[in-house]
């Protein structure tokens, strides 16, 4: 790909060498050739005309006419920005201040008085308009074209105007593509050493993210460079503002909103606390933040800023003489206040004293000339497109050909170059740059369509990628037992499981309801005597303390209602069908608060509930919530009810699935080493199912004076039977054929043709065939298996239709009994399948956790997880 060739820097430096003054609209490329005068000479060699008219080196009238302009009128910030840039942008382009009074849309009031405050100020716009260029002085103009009509206005008659380019076309080295950021970043660091710094620079697009990512890569391998970080990048005074948004904002901010400001300062609380408000937190680091939240409308921003000063230990003196410029300093904090001077600091380039030694930062939009013998271009995407702004004095093509032409010299600076590009980030197609699309004849969607070289990740000598590693002669400790939802973490992203480990997270208001409701249900049955006698709305008070530091106050009335509803739920259960009190020798007490206990001043020490088991010979643990009977398991949920078949389906060890769910399957398999061959029952008790009849008023149909009937309790629960033989022996049992016998509606042809047949004549059948493995009907009405089966029937019953419907029910039927069910088989084969679980997590454990490929909806930690492992 062919660019049209531009001068080097040194190339243009000698075509100027030998006149008195070079102007240029480049400021890098002014300074660049002041940098080799190879001779002692009066006055300026070259500059920009706002430099010469001025005598500054970095002229910023926007900065110093604003703060003129919100000194002495009363425009908002925005209005004042706005209108200094039509007054300022027209009178470049036209040469003449009231040129924009022309335009009717412009001529307005609050125009003309922006007019009169620059008139009356000192500025380069209007040095540079008084400036006259002594007579006699030779003259050279670098780049012509892109002189606005004030910049004209200094230039002599007699002048030579030396063109940037030459009658020739450069061909641009390949690109290189690389499959992220992270990675292009990575391969400018390996090319830099600390002694190298000073001969590289790096143009990258100053609002994206390379920036950020190249700032601290050279931190961490120290090397220098400057150019990069300005005034309002400054770590401390972004925090500042944060601190003043967050205590003007929404007294509801959580904990997770102002932990930037709280890491900062040093006093960050455990990320357990993420979710909980601010406010509401009662935590010793917090109340100098929660106090200053509280009486900020009574906080100058000085005053504001001297109380940072002292929790951050670091003066910003720089930042308040600024405030102090813009009139703030002695001014209250308040919102519209805070919004401005963001827009400020957003706006405008506030000067900072920096060293220029090291990699030179450049963003790709500033300027075209970058003076270092090896130049980085990061990204080249279509950020780096110049934004022409809408404006009547604005010829758009003509800019936008000067853009262009601006683009072509950048892509040339330097001996080396080296284009760093990727062709997909996150997913979606880099669009390159708008100007490569000029310049090239024909289509061009990504870097892919131009000459590259594709970049794998970089590994390191060992062939790991990442962070450096050094060797550790200790062997990792290898996990006997898992529990079901760490099992069911592994199974969707091994990964996820390890972060799990070492990542606290934070307390969410639905885990804090749970945790409140579990507290209840466990101290009914400890005490059943105490909340017969608790007033229910000190128990619903108790219980949305727990819950305001979660719970906007909007949402606390309805949640008093569910509260409600779910407490007189499980008081309804645990009366109806009180469990049975006795010791069990599998399980244990684990040591643990119940907000109920502490409030009534009582102890929680009953056998069955909240029993803990850590099986090391199953390779499980957990903690039940419920032994409601010898033979019953009973697990209480907050959540949505669901079906005894997808119970099931959700711990298929065969095909596991998006949303695995082992709970019932590991529970089951721990309690019947209490109870051996016993046909035991696993419970979910769904308490907060029923809170919309309830709140609907029971059943439809009944009278208005009627009493509301409650619902059924049986509508809240999942049942879940675990039957102590396989399923091939079930199926040809007594209590299958009576199974199938049952449900008349649902098929009369069934039960006609069971009760005709027999339970001998069934049974003997079972007693000669295997039932197929499968759980699809189709699949199993397609076997021999099935066939015969209705050839038995019709020759014990006889050869009618009935008898062929029935038995293809039958079969059908005993598949959702087998779907909705656990048979010792299946307990059986998940031991196995537990203990190879167990065996992976202990290899992961020695080497690295994969990412496999999960459901990227149930990970919890996706920040930290890349799917393209």
């Amino acid at each position: 790909m062919a660019v049209t060739r531009s001068r080097s820097i040194d190339a243009l430096y000698d075509a100027v060498a030998d006149y008195d003054l070079v102007l240029t609209t480049d400021s890098p490329l002014s300074l660049a050739l002041n940098r080799r005068l190879d001779r002692p000479r009066l006055g300026r060699f070259a500059a920009t005309p706002r430099m010469l008219a001025s005598g500054e080196l970095n002229p910023q009238d926007d900065r110093s006419l604003f703060v003129r302009l919100v000194e002495e009128t009363d425009l908002r910030y925005k209005h004042a920005a706005h209108l200094l840039e039509n007054v300022l942008g027209c009178w470049e382009e036209t040469g003449d201040i009231r040129a924009i009074l022309d335009y009717e849309r412009f001529d307005t009031a609050e125009t003309r008085r922006v007019i009169a405050v620059i008139e009356s100020a000192e500025s380069a716009h209007r040095d540079l308009a008084e400036y006259r260029i002594e007579a006699g002085t030779s003259v050279a103009v670098i780049g012509e074209d892109r002189f606005t009509a004030l910049d004209r206005s200094v230039l002599p008659a007699d002048y030579d105007a030396i063109d940037p380019f030459v009658d020739d076309e450069f061909d641009l080295p390949p690109f290189h593509v690389f499959d992220d950021s992270t990675a292009i970043v990575d391969a400018v660091v390996d090319n830099v050493t600390p002694e190298t710094a000073g001969d590289v620079a790096v143009v990258m697009d100053g609002g994206s993210e390379y920036p950020a990512l190249v700032e601290s890569a050279f931190e961490a391998a120290g090397i220098p460079f400057h150019g990069g970080p300005g005034f309002s990048d400054d770590e401390a005074l972004r925090t500042y503002l944060r601190l003043l948004r967050t205590a003007q904002g929404d007294s509801r901010a959580r904990v997770s909103d102002v932990r930037p400001i709280l890491s900062h300062l040093g006093r960050a609380p455990s990320a357990v606390d993420d979710e909980t408000f601010l406010h509401e937190l009662d935590h010793e680091a917090l109340r100098p933040l929660q106090a200053f939240c509280r009486t900020v409308d009574d906080h100058t921003f000085g005053q504001a800023l001297t109380t940072f000063e002292e929790w951050g230990g670091r003066s910003l003196d720089a930042f308040r003489e600024e405030l102090r410029a813009l009139g703030l300093h002695d001014e209250r904090v308040t919102t519209d206040s805070v919004a401005d001077l963001e827009f400020y600091l957003q706006t405008f380039d506030v000067p900072v004293d920096r060293d220029d030694a090291g990699v030179l930062l450049a963003d790709a939009t500033a300027a075209a000339y970058v003076d270092r013998p090896v130049v980085f271009h990061l990204g080249m995407d279509v950020d780096w497109t110049h934004r022409v702004l809408d404006r009547p004095w604005i010829d758009a093509d003509e800019t936008d050909e000067q853009y262009l032409r601006e683009f072509q010299i950048l892509l040339q600076n330097g001996q080396d170059r080296y284009y760093l590009v990727q062709e997909t980030s996150a997913g979606q197609p880099v669009t390159p740059c708008l100007y490569f699309h000029d310049l090239l004849d024909g289509d061009l969607e990504t870097f892919g369509d131009l000459p590259h070289v594709a970049h794998a990740r970089r590994r390191t000598s060992d062939g790991e990628t990442g962070f450096e590693t050094a060797a550790v002669d200790v062997a990792p400790a290898e996990i006997e037992t898992v529990s079901q939802s760490s099992l069911n973490t592994f199974l969707n992203c091994p990964r996820d499981y390890f972060f799990d480990a070492i990542v606290d997270t934070p307390d969410r208001d639905y885990f804090r309801k749970g945790t409140l409701f579990h507290d209840y249900a466990e101290f009914s049955v400890n005490h059943p005597d105490v909340v017969e006698d608790a007033d229910r709305s000190e128990l619903v008070d108790l219980m949305l303390a727990e819950m305001r530091p979660y719970v906007p106050d909007i949402e606390l009335e309805p949640l008093a209602t569910e509260l409600e509803i779910g407490l007189d739920t499980i008081e309804r259960f645990i009366a109806d069908d009180p469990p049975t009190d006795r010791e069990y020798s599998l399980y244990e007490q684990q040591e643990g608060d119940n907000v109920f206990a502490d409030h009534f001043g009582t102890s929680i020490d009953s056998p069955i509930t909240e029993r803990w088991f850590e099986d090391p010979q199953l390779g499980g643990k957990g903690k039940v919530d419920l032994i409601h009977a010898p033979e019953t398991l009973l697990d209480y949920k907050s959540g949505g009810r669901t079906s005894a078949s997808t119970v099931v389906s959700r711990s298929d060890i065969q095909e596991i699935s998006d949303d695995p769910d082992f709970q019932a399957l590991l529970y089951l398999a721990h309690h019947r080493r209490e109870f051996p061959d016993e046909r035991l029952e696993f419970v979910f008790f769904h308490f907060l199912e029923l809170v919309d009849d309830v709140v609907a008023g029971g059943s439809t149909g009944d009278s208005a004076d009627a009493p509301a009937r409650k619902p059924d309790l049986e509508d809240a629960l999942v049942r879940i039977t675990y039957h102590p033989t396989s399923f091939g022996t079930y199926a040809g049992s007594r209590e299958a054929f009576d199974a199938l016998c049952a449900g008349v509606a649902e098929s009369n042809d069934r039960r006609k043709t069971l009760e005709r047949l027999g339970y001998d004549a069934y049974a003997s059948f079972f007693e000669r065939h295997d039932v197929p493995a499968t759980d699809d009907p189709d699949a199993l009405l397609a076997t021999a298996f099935a066939t015969r089966f209705t050839e038995h029937a019709k020759s014990e019953v006889g050869d009618y239709v009935y008898v062929e419907n029935g038995t293809k029910s039958a079969l059908k039927t005993l598949l959702r009994i087998r779907g909705r069910n656990y048979f010792a088989d299946e307990l059986d084969a998940f031991e196995d399948f537990l203990d190879d679980q167990i065996d992976r997590i202990n290899r992961y454990r020695a080497s690295q956790f994969p990412v496999g490929e999960p459901n990227v909806d149930r990970v919890t930690h996706r920040d930290l997880i890349r799917t393209d492992d």
